[in-house]
């Protein structure tokens, strides 16, 4: 197998924004060597590193130095030591660990290549159907991602563009479209990760153009809602949001785009290929490893396209009528003054649905209130018992609910 270069920059060209300061690729490359020949000597390592420049340089150095970066879809205690337990030969890297260390004008002269069937990650599933499953990524396989996410969406129509991503690089789909997106499309990768709406827009505002975002439903509401105007922006990449879409998961990577206003239709990445059988619908090729099934209602159109109806899991039977969540929840969230809100159905009811439960960020609403607004828009067999009211819902940093955190709201109010 081939070789494939860690970047695509010249080494005089802009790498990166950082705290107001341009990263040139050599500096950025200098940086990389300088922390490999540092790291300890382990097999695998847990990228901690909330500035994303700092998440790239030491992503790249373990790369170099044969490293596997585990990213797991939290970082809380629990799920530290189940990693140290089945993992026992990794340590931490953070953003002091992780500081700059090479001079300021340092140069690289080779472009480092690493070999495609290297192993460069360990992602894990969200836990939002169950248990985090490991999945293994090799360098070869992110790299083909990331050329073919830059073919679909025409990235090279944008040279040079500065990329500003409001998910974290530790999601597989915040590292493909936040910094292997910059590394492998020669573009700019913004070093920082503003919160807060005004944040958000202060931090466009003072990047060059062309300029993009990435983003997620979830943090997208939020900054059209809040902020005074949104600085005028060259490409908008968000997840599952009717812009330019993007399908795909944790097992498979990036799957298929579609652009809803033009086909209902999605169109699978090349060197994908799909399969039906009874089980259901199988992904193979690209960087996944081995042939996945999918966790959704696939109808294959031909020619690498399809309709997507909703996940399995997804799908309820109350009574002898269907439906989704997906839909209940679009329902749910429909309600003015609803400002976030998830149906579940209870764990304990495994072989047959016999009640849902939902829970709604409503600020000034009652449930009889949303109940009788959901009255009026799903079949009665479907209206949740019961509805609770809650300040907020557990989701993670890219807008999931893992299935834990919504059993432990359901078993509060039992």
């Amino acid at each position: 197998m081939a070789d494939q270069p860690l970047v695509r920059h010249d080494p005089d060209s802009l790498f990166a924004h950082r705290r107001g300061e341009g990263v040139r690729a050599g500096e950025f490359l200098a940086e990389v060597s300088r922390l490999a020949a540092a790291l300890p000597d382990r097999r695998y390592v847990i990228n901690l590193c909330t500035d994303r420049y700092r998440f790239a340089a030491g992503f790249a150095a373990a790369l170099l130095r044969g490293q596997i970066s585990l990213m797991p879809p939290t970082h809380t205690p629990d799920v530290i030591e189940r990693l140290v337990r089945d993992y026992p030969d990794l340590y931490c890297l953070d953003d002091d660990a992780a500081a700059p260390r090479a001079e300021r004008g340092a140069r690289l002269p080779a472009v480092p290549a690493i070999p495609e069937e290297r192993v460069a990650a360990v992602v894990f599933t969200s836990g939002s159907t169950g248990d985090p499953v490991p999945h293994p990524k090799s360098w070869g396989g992110l790299v083909a991602t990331a050329m073919a996410e830059i073919e679909r969406l025409r990235i090279r129509d944008f040279p040079g563009m500065a990329i500003l991503g409001t998910v974290p690089p530790q999601h597989l789909y915040g590292l493909e479209s936040t910094v292997l997106l910059p590394l492998q499309g020669a573009l700019v990768l913004h070093g920082g990760r503003p919160f807060f709406p005004a944040d958000v827009c202060a931090e466009l505002e003072a990047l060059p153009r062309p300029r993009g975002l990435v983003t997620t439903p979830v943090h997208l509401r939020a900054l059209l809602a809040d902020a005074a105007a949104l600085p005028p922006l060259d490409f908008l990449l968000s997840s599952t949001a009717p812009l330019h879409e993007i399908y795909g998961c944790t097992e498979a990577g990036l799957v298929a785009t579609r652009r809803p206003t033009e086909s209902a239709e999605w169109q699978l990445f090349p060197r994908l290929t799909l399969r039906q059988d009874e089980k259901g619908t199988w992904v193979k090729g690209g960087q996944a490893h081995t042939e996945v099934l999918l966790s959704d209602v696939i109808e294959l159109r031909g020619r690498g396209r399809f309709l997507l109806h909703g996940r399995t899991a997804d799908l309820v039977n109350v009574a002898g009528k269907r439906t989704s969540l997906a839909s209940l929840n679009h329902h749910l969230t429909s309600i003015p003054g609803v400002r976030d809100g998830a149906f579940v159905v209870p764990a304990d009811d495994p072989g047959g649905v016999t009640r849902l439960a939902a829970f709604a960020v409503a600020p000034g609403l009652t449930a009889e209130t949303i109940l009788a607004a959901l009255r009026q828009r799903i079949d009665p067999a479907f209206l949740p018992r019961p509805l609770c009211i809650v300040e907020s819902l557990p989701r993670t940093e890219t807008g999931k609910l893992p299935r834990a955190e919504l059993d432990s709201l359901v078993a509060k109010v039992g």
